[in-house]
């Protein structure tokens, strides 16, 4: 299999849509981050949705859990509206984590290969002029070498 047989298209944003769109496709696509492209459709960053929730939570109450517990449960709920007009570009990690990018005939072993190594849950599949194709995320690879190897005698490789 090739990365273009798993790369799924997934949406993606700019850097100047708003935080809190690029949030609702996270939340709706179950995706650990997204792809941020420029005008060209080309990979210029990851968004991690991790990044954009340490953004989310106000710095006291990320240095003191203690405070936390004293946010009553109606606002500890909507802590995330404070994103309000932050646009995906405010909310890239600096230095920005640019996309780990992979050709459509890359492997999957290439494709795991640089996951691991970079600790990534998704990489950019792109064509010849560098635009994006598709995403593959760290699920769907897993679920393709799974379903790829349930064939197999065990020990195979």
């Amino acid at each position: 299999m090739r990365a273009a047989d798993i790369a799924a298209g997934l949406p993606t944003v700019t850097m100047f849509d708003p935080v809190v769109r690029a949030v609702q496709l996270m939340a709706v696509g179950r995706m650990p981050g997204l792809v941020v492209v420029d005008d060209g459709g080309r990979p210029l960053a990851v968004l991690p949705g991790s990044q954009v929730l340490k953004l989310s939570i106000p710095v006291a109450f990320q240095e003191d859990p203690m405070l936390v517990r004293a946010v009553d449960e109606p606002s500890a709920d909507v802590f995330w509206r404070q994103l309000g007009g932050m646009t995906v570009g405010d909310c890239l990690p600096r230095p920005v984590a640019r996309p780990l990018v992979v050709t459509a005939d890359a492997t999957l072993l290439e494709v795991a290969a640089l996951m691991a190594r970079a600790r990534s849950p998704l990489v950019a599949v792109v064509d010849a002029d560098l635009a994006l194709t598709g995403v593959i995320t760290l699920d769907r690879l897993l679920t393709s070498l799974a379903v790829a190897g349930l064939g197999d005698p065990p020990g195979a490789v």
